[in-house]
């Protein structure tokens, strides 16, 4: 009798969980890059996707810098709040398709267990909340910031999520953080 094979099981099985596909973003206190990140995705992908963020240790706010930055963009800035990664850990959490980390610190803890068994992937992105200097210091950073995380998004919004495998989808998000 043969033993289960994970890896020819994960190469096999096509996304297939219902639409729309669930990212959620993480970061340490949820009040900047995975915010923008939240709002890029649900902003630029419509219906095929929809995005969510939390942190490790949640600062409580929404960094002032990425709202105004995101009103600027056009994106989506409704219902955005700093919140903890244990909300999408709980038997009542939306379901969650893929977890990827957009700061280093995140990347290394230890998460909770996502229901489900997302795919997990790492974006890494410097931190523009803690960008020293004048008011258009900091508005820098945060725009260098947006760019390479809505190229990102770009990126992941071309791929065919719907008929993609999971070790397809696995290189192309971990490609995607290493660009």
């Amino acid at each position: 009798m043969r033993g289960y094979d994970f890896a020819t099981d994960v190469a096999m099985t096509t996304l297939t969980s219902p639409s729309p596909y669930t990212v959620l973003f993480l970061c340490t206190a949820n009040s900047a890059r995975s915010i923008l990140s939240e709002s890029l995705l649900n902003g630029l992908g419509g219906d095929r996707v929809r995005a969510f963020s939390a942190g490790s240790h949640p600062g409580g706010v929404v960094n002032p810098y990425a709202l105004a930055l995101l009103r600027e963009q056009g994106l989506p800035t409704a219902g955005l709040r700093s919140k903890s990664w244990d909300e999408f850990a709980a038997p009542d959490a939306p379901h969650i398709d893929c977890v990827i980390t957009v700061c280093d610190n995140a990347a290394g803890e230890m998460c909770p267990l996502w229901p489900g068994a997302p795919l997990k992937a790492h974006w890494g992105a410097p931190d523009p909340a803690g960008a020293e200097g004048s008011d258009a210091d900091k508005r820098h950073a945060f725009q260098s910031v947006y760019a390479l995380l809505r190229q990102r998004v770009e990126r992941l919004l071309a791929l065919p999520l719907a008929t993609m495998d999971r070790a397809e989808l696995k290189r192309q998000l971990d490609a995607i953080g290493a660009a």
